[in-house]
């Protein structure tokens, strides 16, 4: 019975509606095989950068609790600046994943091209209001007196990488799109080993070099992005590549091909604004419960991140397949790859249950040696753990909804349960009800449930494969 329970859940046969298919279907074996091939590099990717950043945490916090606030506080303000970017790359991935899946090679390095130019300008106006407004932008996000110095400090530096950062995340963004995750995995890591290197040797002045803090952390983050974005680039000058700057494919901006983009990165948008208005008001809750408990949340929220890691792995992969599928005309391979990148993260979900349930004061405790964040760290872990399967497998729907370019769905689910239902819970069982930084995580668990609810009868309708880019 356990065996037939589990061929029912794994097998391919079993999850596209008969009366959807439309034609030859891969096997079990070749469809899996093609989700791992372009998942692997992406998992990668999102698992080493997640573990690189919290090796980072890990090293600002032999500075103190305070270095660990003052850095992790500019995360939600970095991200609001950001949101532009990501949005635009919301659309080159499903736009040239669609452009991929027809074969029209020269529309696919169009969009590129036109892409890439409005990153280049977006990213160069953010870093400078970034630097300009550094402080009242951090303040507003519930920085403290003791950190607000290194926090800015700390903050302005950043931006000068977010130019480059952003040009990379646009050359990835298409990679994406074509199946190629390779590249952004390789210069991910390269961007986060340098980030990692230079922290060692910056933030506790190593040898001939100056001991910096969380000055050091800050310019380390700088150089990588600067490795990241020249390999990126590197990547779009071969010409055996799909993706080739040096086609002859026009630098003009067109209607139509510009107009596929800002349509599907419109609605990213709108997704992109509820997501940080929501994430900046809980952070700035959040922030008003004390320094301690900042670093606290900041801590778990970087050990939350290796599930999202996987998460977003497997969504990238769905994203792309989705994609190509549909620019196929083969809307029933769309709904077999989303389903099973749902199957694989189900069972990394399970092994991160255990791993956060059985190990967490250790993992914690790698984080800080104060008691009291080891203690009350440990009891949010375990909230965590139960929180690990809705995430990974809402942010996989919500993937394969992008890749279709059903972004408005996404952008309204984003709006009622991140902006409206996270903050009013945040602020009701944080204060009135007295859980304080308990109450934060839980209004997490609700948050991730209900996303996850409400993307999953979406994708069961399968109307978003009837979306026309």
């Amino acid at each position: 019975m356990l065996k037939q329970a589990a061929r029912r859940l794994f097998s391919t046969e079993y999850m596209v509606p008969r009366e959807r298919i439309a034609g030859q279907m891969p096997d079990n074996r070749t469809a899996y095989k093609t989700v791992v091939h372009i998942a692997w590099p992406s998992i990668m990717e999102s698992v080493f950068v997640t573990l690189i950043a919290a090796v980072d945490t890990m090293m600002v916090g032999g500075i103190g609790h305070h270095a660990i606030t003052a850095v992790g506080i500019t995360n939600q303000p970095r991200f609001i600046l950001m949101a532009m970017i990501l949005s635009l790359n919301v659309g080159v991935t499903a736009v040239v994943a669609r452009r991929k899946g027809a074969g029209d090679r020269d529309a696919a390095n169009r969009s590129l091209k036109q892409s890439l130019l409005i990153s280049m300008g977006l990213g160069l106006v953010l870093s400078v209001l970034g630097i300009l407004f550094a402080r009242p932008l951090l303040l507003f996000a519930g920085a403290q007196e003791d950190v607000i110095a290194l926090s800015v400090q700390y903050f302005r530096i950043i931006m000068i990488g977010l130019f480059f950062n952003s040009l990379n995340l646009t050359i990835n963004a298409a990679q994406r799109g074509i199946g190629n995750t390779k590249i952004s995995l390789l210069t991910n890591v390269a961007a986060n080993v340098i980030n990692v290197i230079f922290n060692y040797f910056l933030i506790n002045g190593i040898g001939f070099f100056p001991e910096l803090g969380v000055k050091g952390a800050a310019i380390a983050t700088v150089l990588g992005n600067i490795v990241a974005f020249f390999m990126a680039l590197r990547s779009v000058f071969r010409k055996s590549c799909f993706l080739n700057l040096q086609t002859k494919t026009s630098w003009r901006f067109d209607r139509r091909t510009i107009g596929s983009v800002l349509n599907v990165s419109s609605s990213a948008m709108v997704e992109q604004v509820f997501l940080r208005i929501g994430f900046f008001v809980y952070a700035k809750m959040v922030a008003s419960l004390g320094t301690a408990a900042f670093a606290t949340h900041q801590i778990c929220m970087n050990i939350l991140s290796l599930s999202f890691g996987f998460g977003d792995g497997f969504s990238v992969a769905a994203s792309s397949l989705v994609g190509q599928s549909l620019g196929a005309k083969r809307p029933d391979k769309a709904i077999l790859y989303g389903s099973i990148t749902q199957r694989l993260a189900l069972v990394v979900s399970t092994v991160l249950f255990f791993v956060f349930l059985f190990g967490r004061r250790f993992l914690v405790g790698l984080f800080s040696q104060e008691e009291q964040i080891i203690a009350q760290g440990a009891v949010i872990m375990i909230m965590i753990a139960f929180t690990t399967h809705a995430q990974t497998s809402q942010v996989i729907l919500s993937g394969c909804l992008r890749g279709a370019g059903d972004t408005k769905f996404v952008a309204a689910t984003s709006f009622l349960s991140i902006a409206i239902v996270r903050p009013i819970l945040t602020w009701l069982l944080c204060f009135p009800v007295g859980w304080g930084l308990y109450g934060a995580w839980f209004a997490v668990i609700v948050d991730q449930f209900m996303r996850l609810f409400i993307t999953f009868a979406r994708f069961r309708k399968g109307n978003w494969t009837a979306i026309k880019l």
